[in-house]
């Protein structure tokens, strides 16, 4: 859901009525897109690698389910459904899922305007 930037509005609303894309094999994403602000929910399938990377935006990570290995600067951090990971602006970080489903919720500040339709 892409909110347009001249009728930005109040809303409610809940994943099930999100629209599921797949940009990549194994990766299920849903979005709710504000002015300023945007909320993700990933699914991802077991073992499946996101490659260590940064970007300007600022990011705060739900695990909701499963487990994964987090790469944080520097240093390996094992995750599981409760946790909450903060990465400030080009914070290098990437996960490797274990061995269940993993379910995270993702909100970045300002938008990711790479996640938008081309």
């Amino acid at each position: 859901m892409i909110a347009d930037k001249a009728q930005i509005q109040a809303l409610v609303t809940d994943w099930n009525k999100i629209p599921i894309e797949t940009p990549h094999e194994g990766i299920e994403r849903q979005m709710v897109i504000g002015e300023n602000i945007m909320i993700c929910r990933f699914k991802f399938v077991p073992f499946l690698v996101t490659p260590a990377h940064s970007h300007p935006h600022e990011q705060m990570t739900l695990v909701v389910q499963g487990k994964a290995k987090f790469i944080v600067g520097d240093e390996e951090k094992i995750v599981s459904a409760g946790d909450i990971l903060h990465f400030p602006s080009n914070t290098w970080h990437g996960a490797t899922m274990l061995d269940e489903e993993v379910v995270l919720i993702d909100i970045f500040s300002p938008i990711r305007e790479d996640f938008l339709p081309k």
